[in-house]
């Protein structure tokens, strides 16, 4: 069984081991996925990011439209994903430093999605990314979490991953927060939800952008360093408890640093972009065999 070459990238600390498959001729398993994402046993990632052309692979090809690149994005338990804001940076820095393809400044890059095709543009602090049209609510979600003495409402957020989102009025409270588990959600969405807690900054805006801070836990993936479609639903969701004169610019802290999200008009309605760095590590191989070891 040949080797399985990757390259180890994060953004702000939410990290993902990527694999070029252009032909889509690898198949992976969700329990082979598990093990690459596994710290202990594999590489060690929050996901696996997949990078396959859309004609090559029969869900990239029914949503591909004009693109030529389909990002397969796996959680860190093997399950698939709609989207992933971090991820879609990181794989755009990829296709880049492997040849797949070129984007100059003020060039746009559409990559094909599960959640659909998204817009990736260069920006100062990395790439920009146009997440498309959002919905806020849907149905009240009491959230509780370990660390959190009271059970807190939920907003729920689609861009287009479904989110939960929680204000927090005590900084400490967030610090306290057992993310070790999953937050236990009443009613539990059916396809599941990722849920961030959120404490604004205080000013709440400052130099015209609003401020908050914010922790996640991700489904199938556990507490990560960040989260991009997590970052998009809190600064929405904190726009949305601020009113009608809340800035458009938000300034998201996560533990792995701080990411930017802007909420722009659209054709379709109003967009929500985020911008952040992406970075890649190193690059490796693995023995496929490794993954399917019976020895963990």
């Amino acid at each position: 069984m040949p080797a399985l070459r990757f390259t180890k990238g994060h953004g702000t600390g939410n990290d993902f081991v990527l694999i070029a498959d252009p032909d889509g001729e690898l198949d992976l398993a969700p329990s082979e996925v598990a093990r690459l994402c596994d710290r202990r046993f594999g590489v060690g990632a929050d996901g696996v990011l997949r990078a396959v052309r859309a004609t090559a692979d029969p869900e990239g090809a029914a949503l591909a439209d004009d693109a030529v690149w389909f990002m397969d994005y796996r959680n860190a338990d093997g399950s698939a994903a709609e989207m992933c804001g971090n991820g879609i940076r990181v794989f755009t820095a990829f296709l880049i430093a492997e040849g797949l393809t070129a984007l100059a400044d003020g060039g746009v890059l559409p990559i094909v999605t599960r959640g659909g095709v998204r817009a990736v543009r260069t920006a100062p602090n990395g790439y920009v990314v146009d997440l498309g049209p959002f919905t806020l609510g849907g149905g009240d979600v009491v959230v509780s979490v370990p660390g959190i003495p009271v059970a807190r409402p939920g907003l729920a957020v689609t861009v287009p991953n479904p989110h939960i989102v929680v204000a927090l009025a005590d900084g400490d409270e967030l610090d306290a927060a057992e993310l070790t588990h999953p937050p236990r959600l009443e009613p539990e969405p059916a396809a599941g939800a990722n849920v961030e807690l959120v404490h604004p900054a205080d000013p709440l805006v400052q130099d015209g952008a609003g401020r908050i801070r914010m922790r996640v836990h991700e489904r199938g993936s556990g507490e990560t360093l960040s989260c991009g479609t997590g970052a998009a639903a809190a600064a929405l969701a904190a726009r949305h408890w601020a009113g009608s004169a809340a800035p458009a610019l938000w300034r998201v802290g996560v533990p792995g640093g701080e990411l930017e999200v802007r909420m722009v008009p659209g054709a379709d309605g109003e967009h929500v972009e985020l911008s952040g760095p992406a970075e890649l590590v190193y690059s490796g191989s693995i023995d496929r065999a490794a993954l399917t070891s019976s020895s963990r």
